[in-house]
């Protein structure tokens, strides 16, 4: 099958790319710039958020581009407008299936940017007529994440004599791995699964937990001090207009919210085994 990928050079896009090879299908990989790309891939240049794609010959398209800070690029340019142009293209080409990738937690209202813009997507993506699926991950892991392998990374690895905890640090989360979501995409595609299922890890963890995890993969031992929130909600704002802020509004929203949900009976067939992150954290998280 010939698919159209879009976000395929990401974190999950090139773990999806790998897993569609391996299914014997061509992904037509969407960038701006020539990228290299494993062999059976095919490169289109193309910057989605601002043009149509010509999507000639596509059998089905993906569309997994996201931005988690605003450095050059909208959260509605990314997650709004970008979803419009491939909808055109698709009705223009006559494409009907479409896999569209969302987020645990999102909705309006909610007073994050990501959210919500994440949530127009969506509704754009149900109201199309075209044959869909959406998934909505929690945080992802793997080698390359950003959440880990920066955010908690940069936490426990500081060179400060204990790690600062935000709130009590109950917040809770339902990591998934990242190839596992690459298999949710593959297989729903070759399945013809349709309709809007959470994405989640095997196991449930708070804050404070995966904080804990982390110390003991890279051998550090610290004690929590923890930032009340209400001081939280004050730093923040300020902190998030500088260029390499440690977290922004929309992450430490979201962070307070948590982003966990039970894993669909649905996908069970999908993952009968699904990674923990346990398994998978040692082999890429190093201070």
């Amino acid at each position: 099958m010939r698919v159209f990928v879009v976000g395929g050079t990401g974190f999950v896009g090139q773990a999806l790319v790998r897993r569609l090879l391996q299914g014997g299908h061509t992904p037509l990989v969407l960038a701006r710039t020539p990228r290299d790309l494993p062999a059976g891939a095919v490169f289109v240049e193309g910057d989605i958020t601002r043009e149509v794609p010509d999507l000639a010959g596509v059998e089905a398209a993906i569309y997994l581009a996201g931005i988690i800070r605003e450095r050059g690029q909208t959260f509605r340019a990314v997650h709004v407008e970008g979803v419009k142009n491939l909808l055109q293209g698709m009705r223009r080409a006559g494409v009907e299936r479409l896999l569209h990738m969302s987020a645990l937690g999102v909705g309006k209202g909610t007073g994050s940017r990501y959210h919500e813009t994440k949530a127009e997507g969506e509704a754009l993506v149900r109201e199309s007529g075209l044959a869909w699926t959406i998934f909505r991950p929690s945080l992802i892991f793997g080698p390359g994440d950003e959440f880990f392998g920066q955010v908690l990374k940069g936490l426990v690895c500081a060179p400060l004599p204990f790690v600062p905890l935000i709130g009590d640090g109950s917040f809770p989360f339902r990591p998934v791995y990242v190839g596992d979501v690459a298999e949710a995409f593959a297989g729903a595609l070759e399945r013809g699964l349709r309709g809007t299922f959470d994405l989640v890890g095997p196991k449930e963890y708070t804050f404070r937990e995966l904080l804990e995890l982390c110390m003991r993969v890279v051998g550090r031992r610290k004690p929590f001090v923890p930032i009340p929130l209400w001081l939280m909600d004050l730093a923040v704002p300020l902190l998030s207009r500088l260029p390499f802020a440690p977290i922004t509004r929309d992450q430490y929203l979201m962070l307070k919210e948590g982003n966990t949900a039970p894993f669909p009976e649905a996908l069970k067939d999908l993952f009968p085994a699904p990674k923990a992150l346990e398994e998978v954290l040692p082999t890429y998280l190093k201070c």
